[in-house]
């Protein structure tokens, strides 16, 4: 055995060594003759695996190394007889490139074998081959030709698919290439029968979902599709299907399908907070599967200071069970506002239909209301008001992102019609249209919206305090209080019995609209400033209410916070508030 002495002088070698190699560094080279991107970035990936020391640039070793290197890097690209020249300029390299004549593609030779030679998709995606007669050899398109079609006959159903026969010959003292291939597409694969891993009591759902039939040509894009769709039903807290095809019986593969399901009963509780409302929060529980046609049940209870209600929905789902249904909900709900002296008890019950086309960002509403209000508005006495209204509702939304929006446009347009002849206590007809944009453009953040509503009615006095239009607020026109834009009236306070005037109580007609502008100053930082402006009224007489202000955005891992100092300026109120909102901002 060799004493511990007698294995230094090893020991202090390899650690010259190391340090040797540690004192390497990747060559840093000025290339010159080469106009094709592609091939000078290629040039420069090859040189830096070449881990050299400025000072060994001069050596002739290496600057022979630095040649084959060079020319080594042009060759998938055709030039097979290139020339470099190697400067050493104040310590910077300086490798001269001549390409010299490239190979031409002499014959393409291609051919498909089997039944992919009849299907016109597998025919057009073969005949998609870049490279043609005359063209410069470029190798790198041949391979990815390669790759492509291969990944395209397995999306496609072609399981057995195979290169026969690829070549590619290089004649260089022709400065000619041929190329030669030969598929072999084997047969086409159908969709089978799905094969269920879990609890089978969502097969019928399963079945519903599905975009395909058994015996249809196999597709990797419809089994994505599939598998959007169970993941969006939200019937499943993890679900995949994929292809078993190894199991296929008479080409029809089988479709297997692994899920857990949500748990039976799930809670949840959402704490927030706004200068509209205060502090709120909200208790949530959940259903999803009340039997196996996938019906569904939720209920909500929210408190705030002015606000709380209870409210339950049963869901009903319909052809496309995550884009079509039925909605039946029931709510009741208690509001009191002090600066417009509103209290309302409101019990509702109401039918939604919902339809939305596969993809398309427009979903559909149509809904029958039953309400009834009993509230206090103003100095009018206490009243109770029935209404059965028929409604029907379209919306717009496409965002790129549901909380840090950066690109998104949102619509929303709604009308319900009430009669006194038909369960009605008065003849009503309410519409609204609101809509927003927002626009990122490197800093700049730039969001538009806009509202308008109106109540044609018989008997305004009659019409719910739910159902009057406010503005003012975080969402509405800032430097405001909520709903604090609207009519006024003198009412008396009952606890203290002095009157009190300017109160809010409601009006027949509602217009808004707000320019914001933000730049971003650091990573999740940007400096805002907007302008609001808009009414709520009975006769537009009353001049416009206008907020402007300057805040904040955090773009928090919880979704953006935003917080304003606005003023607001109008013909009954000239004042300073703080906004404070936390969500997305469409």
């Amino acid at each position: 055995m060799k004493s511990p002495l007698a294995i230094f002088p090893y020991c202090w070698l390899a650690l010259c060594a190391t340090l040797f190699h540690g004192a390497a560094w990747s060559i840093e080279a000025d290339i010159k003759g080469v106009e094709q991107s592609e091939i000078e970035e290629n040039i420069r990936l090859h040189l830096n695996n070449l881990e050299v020391e400025n000072s060994a640039l001069n050596d002739p070793y290496w600057q022979e190394e630095i040649n084959r290197t060079v020319a080594t890097a042009v060759e998938p690209f055709g030039y097979y007889n290139s020339q470099a020249s190697v400067d050493v300029d104040d310590n910077t390299l300086v490798v001269t490139v001549n390409l010299n004549t490239p190979l031409i593609v002499a014959n393409v030779t291609r051919e498909i074998i089997g039944p992919g030679r009849t299907d016109e998709g597998f025919h057009q995606q073969f005949n998609a081959f870049p490279l043609k007669k005359g063209d410069v050899l470029h190798q790198p398109l041949y391979s990815r030709f390669k790759t492509a079609m291969f990944n395209y006959a397995l999306s496609h159903g072609y399981f057995d698919f195979s290169w026969q026969a690829t070549r590619l010959d290089l004649v260089r003292e022709e400065r000619e290439a041929n190329i030669l291939l030969i598929a072999q597409s084997g047969p086409q694969y159908k969709f089978g029968e799905l094969k269920l891993i879990g609890e089978n009591k969502s097969k019928a759902i399963l079945n519903r979902l599905k975009p395909f039939t058994t015996g249809q040509p196999y597709s990797s894009a419809v089994l994505t599709e599939y598998n959007r769709r169970l993941n969006q039903s939200g019937y499943f807290s993890r679900v995949i299907a994929r292809p078993v095809v190894s199991e296929a019986e008479d080409l029809e593969v089988p479709i297997e399908i692994t899920l857990v399901h949500k748990p039976k009963d799930s809670f949840n509780v959402g704490v927030g907070a706004a200068t509209d409302t205060g502090p709120r929060i909200r208790l949530q529980w959940e259903r999803p599967w009340v039997n196996s046609r996938g019906h569904s049940v939720s209920s909500a209870i929210f408190i705030s200071s002015p606000e709380q209600s209870v409210t339950m929905d049963y869901r009903i789902p319909m052809k496309d069970i995550t884009r079509d249904y039925l909605s039946i909900e029931a709510g009741y709900q208690f509001i009191e506002y002090s600066n417009s002296d509103t209290d309302a008890e409101t019990l509702s019950l109401a039918s939604h239909r919902y339809w939305q086309e596969s993809d398309s960002p427009w979903q559909q509403d149509g809904s029958l209301t039953y309400l009834k209000e009993t509230y206090i508005q103003g100095s009018d006495d206490e009243q109770t008001t029935q209404l059965i209204m028929p409604g029907y509702a379209i919306r717009y939304l496409n965002r790129d992102d549901t909380l840090n929006i950066t690109k998104g446009t949102y619509f929303h347009a709604f009308t319900q019609v009430g009669r006194d002849n038909v369960g009605s206590d008065i003849n009503i007809v309410k519409a609204v249209i609101e809509g927003g944009v927002i626009r990122t453009y490197k800093k700049h953040w730039l969001m538009m919206r806009a509202e308008t509503g109106a109540i044609k009615t018989n008997d305004f006095s009659s019409v719910p305090a739910s159902l009057r239009f406010f503005a003012g607020g975080d969402q509405s026109i800032r430097g405001f209080a909520y709903r604090d834009i609207s009519p006024k009236d003198t009412v008396t306070n009952l606890e203290t019995g002095e009157e009190e005037s300017d109160v809010s109580v409601g009006g027949k007609y509602l217009a808004t609209a707000g320019v914001e502008y933000a730049y971003r100053v650091a990573e999740n930082w940007r400096a805002a400033v907007f302008i609001d402006a808009g009414t709520a009224t009975n006769d537009f007489d009353q001049d416009i209410a206008y907020g402007f202000g300057t805040g904040f955005h955090w773009l928090s891992p919880i979704g953006p916070v935003r917080v304003y100092g606005a003023r607001g300026i109008s013909d009954y109120e000239n004042s300073w508030r703080l906004h404070f909102m936390i969500g997305p901002a469409l």
